[in-house]
């Protein structure tokens, strides 16, 4: 799949989220590359660019472990459960060397998961996780 296509994809996966919670799940979404300890944004849906690639490192938190790791599974995923504003809730692998960060800007993963609507807001993330795993994402 096209980065174009990935982006697409992503965008209608947020729509769905965001209607079976009711309100917005991840305000940020940005496809990066991660290839020899640099990461490189690729794409971007969201209300900081300047400030999430300033402060990538920083907002990683605990999930900077899992983006750097040289073994993923295309479609994998894993969330932060107390990163709070900028702090990263979420990525998901979309291809080799390439990952998709899901966050919210304002409340933690502990805090969306509270909520009962966030058992069927999963769906739709999980359904974007199965079309990366049969179609990777690549990047030109």
């Amino acid at each position: 799949m096209t980065l174009d296509e990935a982006t697409k994809l992503i965008a209608t996966c947020a729509a769905q989220m965001d209607a079976r919670y009711k309100k917005t799940v991840f305000d940020e979404w940005a496809i990066i590359s991660v290839a020899d300890k640099r990461v490189r944004l690729l794409a971007y849906i969201g209300p900081r660019k300047e400030g999430f690639q300033k402060n990538f490192l920083a907002d990683a938190g605990p999930l900077r472990e899992g983006l750097a790791a040289e073994e993923q599974n295309i479609g994998d995923f894993e969330f932060a459960r107390h990163g709070v504003g900028p702090a990263f809730e979420s990525y998901m692998v979309l291809g080799k060397g390439i990952c998709l960060i899901c966050n919210n800007t304002v409340q933690s993963m502990d805090g969306i998961t509270q909520d009962p609507l966030w058992l069927n807001a999963q769906v739709p993330f999980v359904e974007l996780s199965d079309k990366v795993r049969d179609n990777p994402v690549v990047a030109h």
